[in-house]
């Protein structure tokens, strides 16, 4: 499972899928850094690069999960920095519900099974166990502009699919930053950046059945409208 560096753009592309369960294997630091200087060629707004990534592994990543997940039982209020906005939209929901049922039904976990979905929810608040996370944080100076979060989005999508075409999975995940203080702590994030995301990544467990969620993309035409052609 995982691509590799000879297939084509479109044969990456199609072939990524979010993985949520890793093997118990070290991803080595060349490995890391060659995938996100790969990722930075991503296209940003007059070329600002305001991103910043933050690599993190061992026992920081394990202080960073404890913290998140003892943050979350609690009670401690979400710190996410980013705006979150407010309801899900119907359409947007059913897209979210439609990932969760095929989820849990290749974990075998059942609708009245309560301590499986506790345990998969805490997965996330773990960041699934993987062997390193990237935090994605942008500059500062930039908050209230919508330019660095969309130049975020667009180099966090170049940085999951340079993952998958060297070997690794990845899955993009907010709720292993829900309690950002935290990893702003144990990832020595400076006060000068946002923190935006963190993407759980790792050598995929080929298996663990999530990973074999294939998730669907809309019609194109609920996606694209064409004009003049």
């Amino acid at each position: 499972m995982g691509g590799n560096s000879e297939e084509t753009y479109e044969e990456i592309v199609r072939g990524r899928k979010s993985i949520r369960g890793f093997l118990d294997k070290p991803v080595p630091q060349e490995l890391l850094q060659e995938i996100v200087e790969l990722a930075c060629r991503a296209p940003s707004s007059f070329n600002n690069q305001c991103w910043h990534f933050t690599v993190v592994t061992g026992d920081p990543l394990d202080d960073i999960r404890q913290g998140n997940t003892e943050g979350i039982l609690a009670g401690k209020p979400d710190s996410r920095e980013f705006r979150k906005g407010g309801e899900i939209a119907e359409a947007h929901r059913h897209r979210q519900i439609e990932v969760a049922k095929q989820l849990f039904g290749e974990m075998e976990i059942a609708r009245d099974d309560k301590e499986g979905r506790q345990d998969w929810v805490m997965r996330g608040f773990r960041q699934f166990d993987a062997p390193v996370s990237v935090v994605v944080s942008y500059d500062k100076e930039l908050v209230g502009s919508d330019i660095a979060p969309f130049d975020c989005g667009a180099v966090t999508n170049a940085l999951v699919n340079a993952a998958w075409s060297r070997g690794l999975g990845c899955v993009i995940n907010s709720q292993g930053i829900m309690q950002s203080p935290v990893v702003r702590e144990h990832a020595g994030i400076p006060d000068e950046e946002v923190i935006m995301i963190c993407v759980a990544m790792g050598f995929p467990d080929p298996d663990f059945p999530a990973n074999r969620v294939y998730t669907n993309r809309k019609p194109l035409e609920d996606t694209v409208r064409f004009v003049g052609f």
